[in-house]
């Protein structure tokens, strides 16, 4: 080992707090690169295995009741691989000991073998036998929820028929990984369950017999998706088509989807901030300790080490600072991948997970930090290389100053000595003091992005539940009843108000733009689902014409006054041309308003439901329950107000974890910019406020110097935290919207308020670590040193 490897060794035990601080900002980084990259790895190759083992379709379309001969013409069409035909409805079930009604989708198996496409995955007992009438199998997570297993039985209203099933066996599919009722915001396994029956059975049921209204396709590889949904609805347009969709806008897909986006854009957002932080550091560091070494690096360079050498020295302890912080990266990354993948896994019905982490993840988070690290002790490693030995072995030129305006200002303000030297030391080194205050600005900006979560899912649930959606529950038809049934709906065990609601299935084309959406359509003067306008004031459909949601707008790229081309992909199927009314708030999917009349008219049909919306007395609700499991025309029922609670307890549970997260993350940037920062201030100023001490200056006075100049430079970072945070905010908030939600950008007071009390405390508590140091310094040896 030579005399620079010892030294080495030597100068990083010695600074093994400071290198520690930088090691443990860098580990932020190294952990986030990895838990987001590692989640999104484990997500995406969990997902294509189970797409590519299961057969997961490629396009999806719905009709009202196609021939089953017409399949021979759906399997010609260029590039379909191979086509699966099937029916699909839905029922109301009775399940023991469930006192509330459930919402299930039922499902048709083939009568011999197998789907040829979104293969079920058994997960205990058999499927059911295809000829028998009264046996169904269900999703697992339906089962557990509702405490079935093989063997059990439960009622269901089939077409206006009660039958009693038997369950067979539980079931996972790729087309219902993130399973979400109609009309619903969240997952909620109790209420909502999907039925696989044998195909002869759901036929007999629901009248099917020769027929099928659901479409699944898989694809060449190379094939035009465009051309083949293009070609499908003109083949399903006479037997009620509803449009053909890929995979990208399936509803199971489509979340997964977003959770990766969201994925993509804090890898891409996040770490960097630390990696530059830490180079920051890293540099602040790199130039004292060379600053303080002159003379040794001059003595070895007199005894023959070369330039090479020494700039290597002074690069490899700026590496195995990052080494410390990569391990320590690693070892927390590695954890919280694992465990927010798992946590995926459960969320999204995954039968199984693949865990994926490979090296190629770690070697580029360790290779960012390392080269992070080694950016920012190049310039000192290569000023230290440049030394001559017998300049280097003399001491520096001391710096040149000249009396300032500020200067002339500070004197005419009579400010303290102490102040003064606060204020001097500021400006004499102008770029130390931007970087220092740059990164606990970062600081700063991490807790002001986060805090923005909070706020932002207060504004979503109010705008949603307490002002969009009021009603207490929703009663879903299919296929749409009359208007005039809201009588007896309102005659219902309970009900106190019941107003009604239509979906309309539509394609909405502006120019070169356009977009699958349901149209709304409700009576002017609704109350239990009201239309929010851009101000917030609730609105009535307009007379003639559309509403759109803002995001449905900007997509579409059309303003108010704008024609939209309404294309019905149901009923009568044809296009009009429609003026764009005005414009929506809207936070969860693409909102397209009309209202009942001018719909009915455009439709030619007198007027027509497809949600009952009903204000419910709550303690008259378990009769209701009891009476709409055997109502014939009812599909589905949806309970607003639990739903509103599952929802607002997942995503706080959320939002609680990663505002803890990133409030760990801010305290650790703080510590790690405000203690160097303090100790490179001690280190420079021994001498000076040794001085001080003797010329009888006061232990809290000297001590303001060291502790005031760090929190100076924090409150001056406020303002540029701030701001900065506020960008960070929106660009999370951009990355995460999608056709599914949107995230409404709310940034309050509050929040910035938090997150700089949090760093100014934080920088607080570090720089009275360093001013510890003042008290045992021994003043006869630093004035012994020399300038």
């Amino acid at each position: 080992m030579t005399a620079l490897d010892r030294k080495l060794i030597h100068d990083f035990r010695r600074l093994w707090a400071q290198a520690l601080a930088i090691a443990l900002v860098l580990a932020c980084g190294v952990a986030i690169l990895l838990t987001t990259f590692g989640t999104f790895v484990s997500l995406e190759e969990t997902r294509s295995a189970y797409y590519e083992r299961n057969r997961f379709a490629d396009v999806f379309a719905d009709a009202s009741r196609a021939p089953r001969w017409l399949m021979q013409e759906v399997r010609e069409i260029d590039g379909v691989r191979a086509a699966d035909a099937r029916i699909s409805q839905f029922a109301v079930l009775d399940v023991p000991e469930q006192q509330k009604a459930v919402t299930a989708r039922i499902l048709s198996l083939p009568a011999r073998g197998t789907p040829r496409l979104n293969l079920p995955l058994l997960q205990a007992g058999r499927l059911p036998s295809p000829d028998a009438a009264n046996e169904v199998a269900v999703n697992a997570p339906f089962a557990e929820a509702s405490h079935l297993r093989p063997g059990d039985t439960f009622h269901a209203n089939l077409n206006g028929y009660r039958r009693e099933l038997t369950l067979t066996g539980t079931l996972l599919s790729p087309e219902f990984i993130y399973t979400i009722g109609p009309g619903a915001l969240m997952p909620d396994n109790e209420t909502f369950g999907v039925l696989w029956m044998p195909e002869i059975a759901v036929a007999a049921a629901f009248d099917m017999e020769g027929a099928f209204n659901n479409l699944s396709l898989k694809l060449t590889r190379g094939a035009s998706r465009e051309d083949v949904i293009d070609r499908l609805d003109d083949l399903l347009d006479p037997y009620g088509g509803m449009g053909a969709y890929d995979r990208d806008v399936q509803q199971s897909n489509s979340f997964i989807e977003s959770e990766l986006a969201q994925l993509r854009t804090s890898a891409m957002i996040l770490p960097p901030i630390f990696y530059a932080i830490s180079a920051f550091l890293v540099a602040m560091v790199m130039s004292r300790i060379i600053a303080l070494e002159r003379s040794e690096i001059g003595l070895l360079k007199a005894i023959g080490y070369s330039d090479v050498e020494i700039c290597a020295h002074y690069l490899l302890l700026a590496v195995l600072i990052a080494l410390s912080g990569t391990l320590i990266g690693w070892a927390a990354g590695t954890w919280l991948a694992r465990a927010l993948a798992r946590l995926y896994a459960q969320f999204f019905d995954f039968p199984y997970l693949i865990y994926n982490l490979d090296y190629t993840a770690y070697a580029l988070s360790g290779l960012l930090a390392i080269a992070s690290a080694a950016m920012g002790a190049a310039r000192s490693a290569l000023r230290a290389a440049r030394l001559p030995p017998a300049v280097a072995m003399a001491p520096p030129a001391p710096p040149r100053f000249k009396r300032t305006l500020l200067d002339r200002a500070m004197s005419a303000l009579r400010l303290s000595q102490p102040v003064v030297m606060i204020l001097r030391s500021l400006l004499r080194w102008p770029l130390r003091s931007g970087l220092t205050a740059l990164g606990l600005a970062l600081a700063v900006a991490v807790l002001v992005a986060t805090s923005f979560f909070p706020a932002a899912l207060d504004v979503l649930v109010s705008t949603t539940f307490d002002r969009s959606s009021r009603q207490d529950a929703m009663l879903l038809f299919d296929p749409d009843i009359p208007e005039t049934a809201l009588a007896e709906v309102a005659r219902l065990p309970g009900v106190m108000r019941a107003e009604g609601q239509q979906f309309q299935s539509a394609v909405l084309r502006h120019g070169h733009r356009e977009k699958d959406v349901a149209i709304e359509a409700r009576r002017p003067g609704a109350d239990l689902a009201q239309i929010l306008a851009s101000d917030g004031r609730a609105v009535d459909p307009p007379a003639q014409g559309l509403m759109l949601s803002r995001r449905l707008a900007r997509q579409l790229e059309a303003r108010p006054g704008d024609l939209v081309e309404v294309e019905f992909l149901s009923g009568i199927n044809e296009t009009h041309l429609v003026p764009v009314a005005g414009l929506v708030t809207q936070y969860i999917g693409l909102g397209a308003y009309m209202d009942q009349g001018t719909l009915s008219r455009l439709l030619r049909q007198a007027p027509r439901i497809s949600v009952a919306n009903l204000q419910v007395d709550p303690l008259a609700l378990p009769q209701l329950h009891r009476v709409l499991k055997d109502t014939p025309e009812l599909s589905g029922l949806i309970d607003m107000t639990r739903m509103q609670r599952s929802f607002e307890a997942t995503i706080r549970q959320n939002v609680d974890i990663m505002t803890t997260i990133y409030l760990t993350v801010a305290v650790l940037i703080t510590v790690g910019v405000a203690y160097n920062g303090a100790r490179i201030q001690l280190s420079e100023r021994a001498r000076e406020l040794a001085s001080l001490r003797i010329l009888g200056f006061s232990r809290g006075e000297v001590s303001f110097i060291l502790v005031g100049e760090t929190m100076l430079l924090a409150l001056l970072a406020q303002p540029l935290g701030w701001l900065l945070g506020a960008g960070i905010a929106k660009a999370l908030a951009d990355g995460s919207a999608s056709d599914l939600y949107e995230i409404p950008l709310v940034l309050k007071p509050a929040g910035f308020a938090l997150a700089s009390l949090v760093v100014l405390a934080a920088a607080l508590v570090s720089s009275l670590v360093v001013r510890r140091r003042l008290d045992r310094l021994d003043l006869v040896k630093v004035m012994k040193t020399r300038e």
